[in-house]
């Protein structure tokens, strides 16, 4: 296995929010329901004013300056923003090496929803593995997902937490600390078009008729089928993401494989309490080995990194410790990875 290390991650957020009060008064929720159910108290959202690989950019820069790098030494830009974004038809990866500096980068987009940290994380270490040349990878997305979601639309109330903000990571060939082990992804393309923006492409352009009737925004085509697969499948394919990503972890420094046991802070994306908390109860791990970001939103696949700079300033993520990442993205598919933060056990 290549050797791979996170060195650094930056978030950025925009200024503007809505609270779980404002959702309950949209969709006419009560506000408990948002709260406790949905797990909301706050989100970030974007006004048309800010673009999202514009958020991308401040979040790269900060990375870059906390790793204290010159970011000619960035040799690949995965470009994790999402197809919602100043223009069609762009590469958003090449734009942002060039806006921070990375002028010896080349750049590819990548795209697989809320999973993508983790698929990006997986080609960062391909690359590496593949070409002797890349050794130090930026990964860095913006997220303004937040303008399709339509908090009158009850059948989409799972999305309600969607928010807006960037993140970023840069990971380095041989880097001592915070090593990437295993990854392991799983899709199942049944429910591909279940979830869908209808108009949003060659199917149905975003014409004035359809944009008024409500189809430029996320809606459940497939609610009953959704329903009953999502809900067999996913927390069944998070742990068999989450043991697979351990197995292919190999062995600590006694020589002993890592399981669930040695799981310490536990990094997933921003799901209803309910899902999250079965997820502890499921790896045998409390509330104190994670965070949730009910006062964020949900940042897509920004979330895992979001999620590490929360547990380092909340002190849940400390030098020493196994953190599991489990993520997941519509599609469908589920995502894991294995990281030894601080020095290999």
């Amino acid at each position: 296995m290549t050797k791979m290390g996170i060195v650094s991650t930056g978030t950025y957020f925009p200024e503007t929010y809505v609270t779980a009060k404002d959702i309950a008064e949209q969709s006419g929720l009560p506000e408990w329901v948002v709260r406790e159910k949905l797990g909301i108290e706050r989100k970030f959202v974007a006004d048309p004013s800010v673009h999202p690989n514009e958020m991308a950019v401040h979040a790269a820069r900060k990375a870059i300056d906390k790793a204290g790098i010159d970011p000619l030494e960035i040799d690949v830009v995965l470009g994790t923003t999402e197809e919602w974004r100043e223009y069609l038809l762009w590469t958003t990866a090449i734009d942002l090496g060039w806006e921070v500096g990375a002028k010896n980068a080349w750049g590819i987009d990548v795209h697989t929803r809320c999973a993508t940290t983790i698929a990006a994380m997986q080609l960062a270490r391909g690359l590496m593995a593949d070409d002797p040349s890349v050794n130090t990878v930026l990964i860095a997305g913006g997220y303004a997902t937040s303008h399709f979601i339509d908090h009158t639309d009850i059948n989409t109330s799972f999305l309600f937490n969607i928010g807006a903000g960037a993140g970023a990571m840069i990971l380095k060939r041989d880097w001592p600390e915070n090593q990437v082990l295993g990854m392991h992804l799983i899709a199942d393309g049944s429910m591909s078009r279940h979830v869908i923006v209808p108009a949003s492409g060659t199917v149905q352009h975003p014409s004035d008729d359809a944009v008024e009737k409500g189809d430029f925004k996320f809606r459940l085509v497939e609610p009953e089928a959704m329903k009953t697969r999502l809900g067999e499948v996913s927390i069944k394919n998070w742990l068999t993401c989450t043991d697979v990503s351990l197995e292919k972890s190999g062995v600590k420094s006694n020589g002993k494989p890592y399981t669930r046991a040695d799981i310490d802070f536990f990094n997933m994306s921003l799901v209803k309490p309910s899902g999250h908390l079965e997820m502890l109860e499921h790896l045998g791990l409390n509330e104190d080995q994670s965070v949730y970001m009910s006062s964020v939103g949900h940042i897509g696949e920004q979330d895992a990194i979001i999620n590490i700079e929360a547990g380092i300033e909340q002190g849940r993520l400390k030098p020493g410790d196994t953190m599991a990442i489990i993520a997941a993205g519509l599609g469908y598919v589920w995502a894991g990875a294995i990281v030894q933060w601080g020095t290999t056990k």
